[in-house]
């Protein structure tokens, strides 16, 4: 069993690493303002967080297609699957936790207890009992034991509170303590299930905390699935070897190329919706509203139900409404079971495939 020290740990903000912190902060700042040109932030909030929510899940092969991400309906309780429904479970989570860091300005474990208590549905707290072992996926080998002892596991998770919180307990760049604060908790693994999922929404709460972005949309999920054979290599260089500046490098690119993505995915989203405004105000204007175009936006498949609850109007005049949108080649009628749908095309585009 690899032995976790204490944090803070000695000066780890090498050259190289202060050369990417740099970059890293320049891409956070260009996306903090490009976010700022979107009016409704719900529109990214709601879209993002679903996309890093899959993409988070299936890092822990729990796998569900966007159309049933979409399907799904948080009001009545009804998922099409599982997988499904455990992602709809980590987005109220990156909420709940969204909501507590910009209400209190701190991250605290509390904060965290909560976040993974509505991942996972159960209060079960820290682990108590001995047995937890990461094995590796392929070999099916032990690769890491981590903390047994629950005074342990508190203790471990007491200091890296004061970490999170305390400024003046480590004086280094947040983004470098968040590649610590990342590879901390995952080390100590304080939970019986959901700690990779905990572990990456900390990520962004501790930037949010921060005040590195306003709202959460920075997500490291896909890159940390593209490139899952040296995430997992250089944890555990950390655990055996102490070598920190490999690791604070990986997080740093994900950081960058994450901050890159995601400023031309809502740089093409201003577009398209400067586009269907366009449309709307052109071709329909009887028919156009803000809030229409909202609902189209955070809604990718929109339901004559969902229209109904954002618009204020009658089924039938929403209705009539998607026939214009139709006939518009605004959205796509399509019938997934027992309900229509109705699907944002450019906008879903854009949530699929990773901006190039």
């Amino acid at each position: 069993m690899s032995q976790i020290e204490l944090l803070p740990p000695g000066d780890l903000e090498t050259k190289r690493v202060l050369r990417k912190v740099a970059e890293a902060h320049r891409y956070l700042a260009e996306l903090k303002g490009v976010a700022a040109s979107i009016p409704n932030q719900e529109i990214l909030i709601d879209t993002l967080s679903l996309q890093e929510a899959r993409e988070s899940s299936a890092i822990e092969n729990i796998i569900s297609t966007l159309s049933e991400v979409y399907q799904s309906n948080v009001q009545s309780n009804t998922y099409p699957n599982a997988a499904a429904k455990e992602i709809h479970a980590y987005v109220r989570a990156l909420r709940k936790g969204y909501e507590l860091v910009k209400k209190h300005d701190l991250l605290t474990n509390n904060y965290i207890l909560e976040i993974q208590s509505i991942i996972e549905e159960n209060s079960a707290g820290f682990r108590k009992l001995p047995g937890t072992g990461l094995i590796n996926e392929r070999t099916g080998e032990l690769v890491y034991t981590p903390p047994q002892d629950y005074d342990t596991i508190v203790a471990l998770m007491d200091n890296l509170q004061r970490f999170i919180n305390d400024p003046d307990f480590y004086d280094a760049d947040p983004l470098v303590k968040m590649a610590i604060i990342h590879h901390q908790f995952e080390s100590i693994h304080p939970f019986y299930d959901g700690n990779g999922r905990s572990g990456r929404i900390i990520n962004i709460l501790y930037l949010i905390q921060q005040h590195l972005l306003d709202i959460p949309i920075l997500y490291i999920s896909r890159y940390i699935i593209q490139h899952k054979a040296d995430y997992y290599r250089l944890l555990q260089e950390v655990r055996d070897k102490l070598l920190w500046e490999e690791w604070i490098l990986y997080m740093l690119d994900a950081v960058i190329v994450t901050a890159r993505d995601t400023i031309r995915v809502i740089k093409a989203m201003h577009t398209a919706m400067s586009t269907y405004k366009n449309i709307l105000q052109t071709s329909a204007p009887k028919i156009y509203s803000q809030d229409l175009l909202y609902n189209l936006f955070r809604h990718p498949y929109t339901k004559i139900e969902y229209m109904m609850k954002d618009l204020g109007m009658s089924r039938n005049t929403i209705v009539r409404y998607l026939e214009a949108l139709q006939q518009l080649d605004l959205v796509e009628k399509r019938k997934i079971g027992r309900d229509n749908y109705y699907l944002n095309k450019a906008f879903l585009s854009l949530l699929i495939e990773p901006a190039e």
